[in-house]
Order: C-alpha cells, then structure tokens, then sequence
C-alpha cells in the first residue's frame, strides 16, 4: 500500500472514530441536546471502548429508572466497596437537575469522552476520578418541549423542571420526598467528593457574561474551609477562565432591574444541592450560564468551567484533602449557627460587565416595563454584598435522642450515614426538651409542604424516659452539621419546619365548656397566680373578656389536663 493510500485510509479511520464519538449536541449544528435515552447510550458506548470509565446505577427514581454514575480514572480502577478516592481528588458532577436546562448534561459528554481519548490529557490527571451524574431528574428529562423555557435561548428542545412526581429536586436534599433524593445520596455518601459541581442556566437580568457561579456560601461552609474557597478556590477559577476568554462573574440575583447598584449573593440553604454537600464539608459549586446567550456558547463555557475545576483540582489536592481531613471546629456547648442573614455594612467591589437598561411603556399594559439596551454595555464597579453574619445560634448538645417512632427522620438520618445507637433497656435520662412557642406557616403550598418559618421554642431540662430501642445520636460525627441543621427546628430546612412533626401541633384531646366550667373554678381557687394572669387578661384584652370558650381554654391549657404531647417537640437533646 503506497503512504498516499495510507495516508487516506488513516484520515478515514480517525474520522470515523471522531463520527461515532460525537454527541447529539455536535452531530445537529451544536442546537440539540441529548435525550435521555441518548445520554445514557453514547456513555455506554464510551464505556465499552475505554477501560477508563465505568458506569454504575443506584436505586431508583421515581421515574422508575436507576440514577447512573459514570466514573473516569485514567487507570479504570474502581472497586465499589472500597474504592481508591483517599489516594485521588474526587469531582462530583450533576446534571439535569432541571432538565431544561441542559448545558451539562451536553458538556459533561464531551468532557468525560475528551478525558478518556486522550484530548484531554495533563499533568496529574492520574490523580483526577470523576464521577459525572449524566441526568439527576430523568423524570423531567422524558418529558421533553420546546416551550416551557419561554426566555431561553436554545436548545430546540429540552425537559421540564418538575420530575416524574413534578418535584423540584433542587428543594429536596434534606426532605427528601422523592427516590432520585434517596439515590443522591447513596452516590453522594459513596463517592465522598471533595469538589461537587451543579450545572444550571438563569435569568433575571441581562448581562454581557456567558457564566455565572454559584459557590456555597463560604460563612456558611465557615473555618479552613470557607476561607481556602473564597479565598483561593474563587479566585483561581475565575482567573483560570479569564485567561480562556471565559469570564465570569458571581451569580446575579436580581430581577426586573439593572445590576449596576450592586447585588447580593445567593443563600444555598440545605434544601439546594450545594447547601447540602456544604453539610459533609464539600466544595460546592453551582454553574449558572446565562439563558438569553446561544445554546453553544452556554453548553462550552459549561465545558471550560468543568476543565478549570479539574485542573483545580489537581493543582490543590494535598491542600484540599488536608482541610476535609481536619475535624470541624464543632465540639459540645460551642455555639452553631442555625440562622443566617445578609451583613449590609460589608461589600466588595467586583467589575461588571453590565447592559444599559431603559423604562419605557408597555405596549400590552400601558405601564412601565424594563428594557435592555445591549447596543450600550458598561464595565463599572459595582458593590456585591458577600459576607452572611449568624442571626441565631444554639449551643452544640453532647448528643440527640430520636424515639424509634420517628421513623421518617431515622430513614433519612440513615441514608445519610448518620452513626447511631440504640438503647439496650428502659432507661431514665436527663435530657432538654424543646417546647414550640411560636412558628409562622406558609399559607400556599410549597414543594409538597406548608412550611413551617419564623420558629421559636422554650427549652426545659426534665429526667425522661426513654424505651428500649430509642436511638442516641452522639454530636462528634462526620454527620454533625447535618444533625444540627435538621433536627434543630428553629433552623431554616429543619425537619420541623419542612412538617416531619406537624401531628404535635395539633390537641387530640379537647373539653366540653358545660363540663369543664365548675372544673375551672376549682381549678383557679387552688392556683391563685394563675386566677391573677386570668383576671389581668380579662382586663387587657376584650376579645378575650367577651369570648367565654376563650377563658376557658386559656384555664384548660394552663392546667394538668392539656395533653402533654401538645407542642412538644419529640427530639431531645444531651448536654451532660
């Protein structure tokens, strides 16, 4: 064969091989996103090729479907029960969380294709196992329009924010309401990551940028941790995707208005992905591309914002495995915070890359609307308010008692690999137990939910009795930010404040008045301070003085008779 032929028929080999690795997205003009069927085929064909990626599947969604992970490590070794992550720096990637919003899901093919034919290939990656979520909500993802995004630009079609039970699953991480939770968290306890990535597209304002980023609220995620991720992991990204042309900036929370008077950033409670990897002591980190950019300029400024990362990574493994392998700062009777909110006296000053924007009149209503002038950008300093300040805190209990009742709470502190033990006898402890003294609740439903918001609760420190088989939970786990977040119910994504215990605020036993009224006259002859905050209300408050069942259940409630359960929170806390 002469090397003219030679030549040709090598040329015809590797496009070939080039043909049968393109995605959807490069087959069709860089417009289409990938099915989920699709995704889910070019990985095992992947898989197949290259002993460098393996695919496993966890549980089952509620689309009836098992969530998949694709693993890459340049040496394929993956052992699932003991696999080689302490040695390595572990990237967890997510994707199609929302499944209108794919830009990941497209990137993330292409990324883990180029690192496993070699394109990608760089110092270290011998150290790099990635783990990349093909598409978390594939309910939403089999429910494929081309209408439900109205403002987003691309991709022809694309799938519906609600999964297979219409949940949003970026609002389920500590309730848990949905199996694609479950298996989450089953990928997520396995794989341990250090760096954990939520790929997502926004609105809200218009902008110049192609990508937007999330990270977790470094106060929040607070100690070494939150200072190396504000104060190296930010900024090296940002720099890294400067230099590609890729700049980015913190994720603008804003709507209908111009961002040029400032902004501040996104709170990622637990609810949201990266506030809950934030519990485990995980570098999170949200992508947010710009929905009104093109389709192809989103799906690859996702791409070189994952490569950044890796690099990342790489660069900081020693530095980031030290700072997880620290035990946290949080010991007995030491203060948490439970509740955070926004500290205007600080801001920092970023460049923004902005557009003008016009009030004009709104054809349809006549009235003022907003518009956007992208003939005139701007570059100014603007002021972005990043620092959150502890609203409420509580002091660290020795440990938490959950009755063997609670069911629902030991399922998800078990699938969280919440260490706990149970109780060998009947036994009498002294314990704290919390008493529900205000709460506010949401008067349309949320989620699944009415929750629960602007709790507060009244301590008391009792001897109680427990049974046998109650679980003691001791505070001095890996877990302990996520016991602290959930089972303390004035914290905002608690158990209680997301309905786990909303039995306990309701009375099951009752009095009838024409009873009950010659019960309470003894009942304030024999307790005088009582007959005196009775007689003091009658005087301060005529609703009250004219509403007779009113009188008589403020005597009943103040009496031996109210049931004991009545606003009693039934998790108890340890401090001796």
């Amino acid at each position: 064969m002469s090397k003219y032929f030679l030549a040709i028929f090598l040329f015809i080999g590797q496009f070939c091989i080039a043909q049968e690795n393109q995605t959807i997205f490069e087959k069709n003009g860089e417009t289409k996103t990938a099915t989920y069927h699709e995704t889910i085929d070019f990985y095992r064909q992947l898989s197949r090729k290259y002993p460098s990626i393996s695919i496993l599947e966890f549980g089952e969604t509620d689309s009836g479907f098992p969530l998949h992970l694709v693993l890459f490590q340049k040496e394929g070794k993956f052992i699932q029960e003991d696999h080689p992550s302490k040695s390595l720096i572990t990237i967890l990637i997510n994707n199609g969380i929302h499944p209108g919003e794919p830009d990941g899901v497209d990137a993330s093919m292409m990324l883990i294709r180029d690192l496993a034919n070699g394109k990608l290939n760089f110092s270290g990656i011998k150290d790099l196992l990635v783990g990349v979520i093909p598409i978390y909500n594939i309910g939403g993802s089999l429910n494929r329009n081309s209408t439900s995004r109205v403002n987003q630009n691309g991709p022809e079609e694309y799938g519906f924010r609600g999964n297979a039970r219409n949940f949003d699953l970026n609002r389920d991480f500590i309730k848990a309401d949905t199996k694609n939770t479950i298996a989450f968290a089953e990928i997520f306890h396995f794989l341990n990551p250090d760096i954990f990535i939520d790929n997502h597209v926004s609105n809200g304002a218009d902008y110049q940028y192609i990508l937007t980023h999330l990270f977790t609220q470094h106060n929040k995620l607070g100690g070494i941790s939150g200072n190396f991720l504000e104060q190296t992991m930010r900024p090296w990204i940002e720099n890294d995707l400067k230099k590609k042309n890729f700049p980015i900036t913190p994720y603008v929370n804003v709507f209908n208005r111009v961002p040029d008077n400032g902004f501040q950033q996104f709170f990622d409670s637990p609810r949201y992905s990266t506030g809950y990897t934030t519990l485990f002591n995980t570098l999170g980190l949200m992508v947010e591309t710009h929905m009104l950019k093109p389709y192809e300029q989103r799906v690859w400024g996702t791409y070189e914002l994952m490569v950044s990362a890796l690099h990342f990574g790489i660069k900081f493994k020693e530095k980031i495995h030290s700072i997880r392998e620290q035990k946290l700062d949080l010991v007995k009777n030491k203060d948490y915070p439970i509740q955070w909110e926004i500290d205007t006296t600080m801001h920092r000053l970023i460049s923004f890359n902005g557009y003008e924007g016009n009030v004009v009149q709104s054809e349809i209503t006549g009235l003022d609307r907003l518009q956007y002038d992208r003939s005139k950008p701007f570059t100014k300093p603007i002021k972005y308010y990043d620092q959150f300040i502890p609203s409420k805190t509580v002091k660290i209990p020795l440990a938490y008692i959950v009755p063997k009742s609670e069911w629902k709470v030991l399922e998800r502190l078990k699938m969280n690999q919440i260490v706990m033990e149970t109780l060998q006898r009947d036994t009498v402890i002294q314990a704290e137990l919390y008493i529900i003294e205000d709460y506010k609740t949401y008067d349309s439903p949320y989620e699944g939910h009415y929750p629960h918001y602007n709790t507060t609760v009244k301590t008391e420190k009792k001897n109680i009795d427990f049974s046998k088989g109650d679980f003691i939970i001791t505070t001095d786990q890996k877990g302990i930010r996520y016991l602290l977040e959930t089972l303390e119910p004035e914290a905002k994504d608690s158990f209680f404040n997301w309905n786990f215990f909303d039995p306990i605020l309701q009375q099951k036993e009752g009095f009838s008045p024409y009873v009950f009224e010659d019960l309470a006259i003894e009942i304030l002859e024999k307790d005088p301070e009582l007959r005196e905050r009775f007689n003091q209300k009658k005087l301060e408050d005529p609703n009250f003085s004219n509403n007779s069942y009113l009188q008589l259940e403020f005597i009943y409630n103040q009496s031996k008779y109210r049931e004991s359960s009545y606003l009693k929170y039934p998790i108890y806390r340890v401090t001796d």
